[in-house]
């Protein structure tokens, strides 16, 4: 089990926000913390710590500048996402990114789009790519969420699906939406299908509160899968240290 850490960028500001709370026209983007230093301070924190596979999302336009000065400082170090295509990928592999991260890129009008995923396949490399299969549940399923996780796919996230989708990736990072952001303790039923569906490297992230839940996640996932944690740390305003994180990962 590896701590993964994340950089959120909004307004071009690291903020840590309710990820739920994007992209609805009739409601205010609820915001945990804005933070007063910049992605630089966070990458060098990072690298500091030798933490790689921490990913650097970008929530909306006009983060593109903040994104790759975190990965001009800490290159290789970091995954980056938030509106990458076949287009620009290869730029931010370019600019230090070690993978970028697509879901809705490839998962558009409600359906997997292979070409599209073939073609990044085809331009960056498989072992450039992280796939996000962030998801809610319905229907007692899990199902792939997009446009900043207010539609929903017909691609349920099972034992199956993942065995095919690995087939185009190096990782996978899995948001359980309903509770991130939120504070409020991990999914578990979904930590546990995770550890028994993937066989690649995979991220989980949602709701991871204290060093109690980080003890709780590594037992239902057997260590096996990965963890990132955000608005709990004291780093984005939280109580929990994120000290005693990377040293409990560490052990």
């Amino acid at each position: 089990m590896e701590f993964r850490p994340c950089i959120d960028l909004h307004d071009g500001k690291v903020k840590q926000i309710v990820g739920s709370t994007l992209g609805h026209l009739d409601k205010s983007v609820v915001e945990n913390f804005i933070s007063e230093y910049d992605s630089a301070y966070y990458a060098k924190m990072f690298k500091e710590n030798n933490l790689t596979g921490g990913h650097v999302i970008m929530l909306g336009s006009g983060n593109e500048e903040a994104a790759l000065l975190a990965l001009q400082t800490y290159p290789g170090g970091l995954q980056v996402g938030g509106g990458i295509n076949v287009d620009n990928a290869k730029k931010y592999i370019d600019a230090g990114a070690s993978h970028i991260i697509v879901t809705s890129y490839i998962f558009h009008d409600g359906q997997l789009d292979l070409e599209r995923l073939n073609q990044l396949v085809e331009t960056i490399g498989k072992e450039h790519i992280v796939i996000d299969l962030s998801c809610r549940k319905r229907d007692d399923k899990w199902f792939v969420v997009t446009d900043k996780w207010t539609k929903f796919s017909d691609f349920e996230v099972n034992k199956e699906s993942i065995s095919y989708i690995e087939q185009f990736c190096d990782e996978l990072l899995i948001h359980a939406v309903d509770v991130e952001g939120k504070r409020s303790g991990m999914q578990e039923e979904l930590v546990r299908d995770l550890a028994s569906w993937t066989s690649i490297p995979t991220t989980y992230a949602g709701g991871v509160r204290s060093l109690e839940d980080l003890r709780k996640f590594e037992e239902i996932s057997k260590g096996k899968l990965h963890v990132t944690i955000g608005s709990a740390l004291n780093i984005f305003g939280g109580e929990l240290m994120y000290e005693d994180v990377v040293d409990y990962c560490r052990k």
